[in-house]
């Protein structure tokens, strides 16, 4: 039997485990023997001190701030959603850093894509110290939930001694937290500015691997010149690693095209070809077609030949530095089948005949280089918000969301109702692509909004336009773009709000009888609800927030029975042996391919009762572990 305690999982203790599976020799109660680890690694210790690292000051307490529990939860609200009791998508108000450790449970390696758009360190940022001693308490201060009280919230000056060091110890713990959520197949996209790509791109081969590295793609965000600086700065980009990136090239995906259409574990999909280029001047039989050169590059003896133009007689070798594509037998193949042609005027070098109908399946591959025709516009991006709020930008820089469709589209197939995470959401338009990429192609994505409740400045457009803070701006944004989609999507949102857990911290004062006596019998904070309690269980039994809650009634008290049957949790004064026949009865009928169940403890009458529903529990088929008390 456990006991439920307020944490969120122990990323330590996970890690430990898996070593231990690993190398079961290296691990013995919950330690770690580096000495004999190295030695099973081959023995080899880099001594050279002149080594390349990279590292800052604060990089190990950034580490351990990632791997130290959450005492948080994530309260639900649904008087701000939408469609709550439909909808799969969240709305989550809080901290990212403590969002991110509370969901690392429900959503450990689940997560398909996540795009973050996070502050560029310029000098103006609102950047906030994540505070080691009680981080939910000072989140509160910094958002401006409770009377300030320690540190407040400022800007990263660039004047500042720390200005690099601080946003790094920022993104850092983020990143570690936001791989763990990735599937192996998943992909981050990360936009970002001049000012901080190059720390970036090394926290990124740090955290997810130089080998993982997709590419670092320029986005032209800027179509106009600004004539008050010295150049005018037209770009930005968008830098992307994938958790585990598979290397076969081009060739091998289209040699198997099964494979490359239902292999998950390829990052970047194939872009449609553009009909427009295929033509079909000789009335081929095969259809519309266009030519490719024959030939590739580097030099490899047994693909260098002459081939005569049959037309002409004129004989041709590779060019320089370069090979065919085929073997000479299978240049004569392709020959006699009618696949080589020689230019329009059929005196040129040869070329290969690719046909539509056969290659488009395998789609082209994107290129690196995306201007503001194919991706938008920073512009386009407040003429978005501007349509929306008939009129008025309450947001300074949002991204446009033609852009974000670009990366669902290269990561994300249609079929795949593949989850989407975006955890410095700003206005919501990461949301508000993802409805519009799901109501073009029919897909059933689904997207987890993540951002800090930051006030809105006095005098600010959003202020003048009655938001309090940014979380109020994304979801209005979200609510009017789902509004004008017309497509038969999921539109709506559960709206969940970061707060400390809901059970009791015990804090005894002079009345320690009375102190005692209170905590248990009133071990939930005041003002929390039933509901509150149910998804904290939710999260730190990992149990996706989406799943279904039912509430069982019975003329001895309630329970609930949550992802159709998968858990089911009795919060009653007194837990009756009716009860516990109930939950097995619906177990039965419900047939959950897992079972858990959780009581408040000081709802058994006594200890021979709490054994005697354990026994009845036991016997109807649940598991030592999954019976858990709060």
């Amino acid at each position: 039997m456990a006991k439920m305690t307020g944490e969120s999982m122990n990323i330590t203790e996970e890690s430990i485990k898996k070593l231990q599976q690993l190398f079961p020799e290296c691990a013995c109660d919950g330690k770690v023997d580096f000495d004999k680890l190295k030695q099973v690694l081959g023995e080899f210790v880099d001594d050279d001190t002149e080594r390349y690292n990279f590292t800052w000051n604060g990089k190990g307490r950034a580490l351990r701030l990632s791997q130290t529990p959450s005492m948080g939860t994530l309260r639900p609200c649904k008087e701000e959603s939408v469609d709550w009791d439909n909808t799969k998508n969240l709305y989550i108000e809080g901290d990212n850093l403590e969002v991110l450790k509370l969901l690392q449970k429900s959503y450990h390696s689940k997560i398909k894509l996540i795009y973050i758009d996070p502050p560029y360190n310029t000098g103006h940022d609102f950047v906030y110290p994540d505070d080691f001693t009680d981080s939910i308490e000072h989140y509160k201060v910094i958002t401006g939930q409770v009377d300030e009280e320690g540190k407040a919230v400022t800007t990263n000056s660039d004047t500042s001694g720390r200005y690099h060091t601080d946003w790094m110890n920022m993104m850092y713990p983020r990143l570690r937290l936001a791989r763990g959520l990735l599937k192996d197949n998943g992909a981050i996209f990360i936009s970002i500015d001049d000012n901080e790509v190059d720390n970036l791109k090394k926290l990124c081969n740090e955290v997810f691997g130089e080998d993982n590295f997709i590419a670092q793609f320029p986005w032209q965000s800027r179509q106009s010149i600004q004539n008050d600086t010295d150049l005018s700065s037209g770009h930005e980009y968008v830098v992307a690693y994938a958790k585990v990136r598979r290397k076969e090239n081009r060739r091998l995906k289209e040699s198997n095209a099964e494979k490359w259409f239902t292999d998950n574990s390829f990052v970047c999909l194939p872009l449609p070809l553009d009909r427009e280029k295929f033509s079909n001047p000789d009335n081929d039989p095969r259809g519309l077609w266009k030519a490719d050169p024959f030939d590739a590059p580097n030099i490899r003896a047994n693909l260098t030949y002459e081939i005569e133009n049959p037309n002409t007689g004129e004989k041709f070798l590779p060019p320089q530095g370069r090979h065919w594509r085929t073997e000479e037998s299978s240049y004569l193949k392709y020959l006699a089948d009618n696949r080589i042609v020689f230019g329009k005027t059929g005196e040129s070098r040869p070329q290969l005949k690719v046909f539509y109908d056969e290659k488009k399946m395998f789609g082209s591959v994107d290129n690196t280089w995306w201007t503001g025709e194919k991706c938008g516009t920073s512009t386009q991006g407040t003429k978005e918000l501007l349509e929306l709020f008939e009129g008025q930008s309450p947001f300074d820089t949002p991204k446009p969301v033609q852009i974000l469709k670009k990366i669902i589209q290269l990561v994300s197939r249609p079929e795949d109702d593949d989850l989407i995470l975006d955890f410095f959401s700003g206005s919501g338009t990461m949301a508000d692509a993802i409805m519009q990429q799901n109501s073009e192609d029919g897909g059933k994505r689904r997207c987890i909004s993540v951002q800090i409740p930051e006030l809105c400045s006095d005098g600010s457009a959003a202020k003048k336009m009655g938001f309090d803070n940014i979380c109020e701006v994304g979801k209005e944004r979200i609510r009017r773009a789902g509004s004008v989609i017309d497509a038969e999507i999921d539109k709506g949102f559960k709206v969940f709000k970061l707060d400390d857990s809901n059970l009791k911290k015990w804090q005894p004062k002079e009345d320690l009888e009375a102190s005692i006596m209170n905590y248990i019998e009133n071990f939930i904070e005041d003002g929390r609800t039933e509901l509150d309690v149910i998804y904290e269980i939710m999260l730190k039994m990992g149990l996706d927030l989406n799943y279904p809650i039912e509430a069982i009634h019975m003329e001895k008290g309630d329970f609930y029975s949550v992802g159709y049957g998968a858990l089911m949790v009795c919060l009653a004064d007194k837990i009756s042996e009716d009860i516990v026949k109930r939950m097995v009865g619906l177990h039965d009928e419900l047939q959950p391919a897992i079972w858990k169940v959780v009581f408040k403890d000081n709802g058994f009458s006594s200890d021979s009762s709490k054994t005697n529903i354990k026994e009845i529990l036991k016997c109807a088929g649940l598991a030592e572990e999954a019976f858990t008390t709060i």
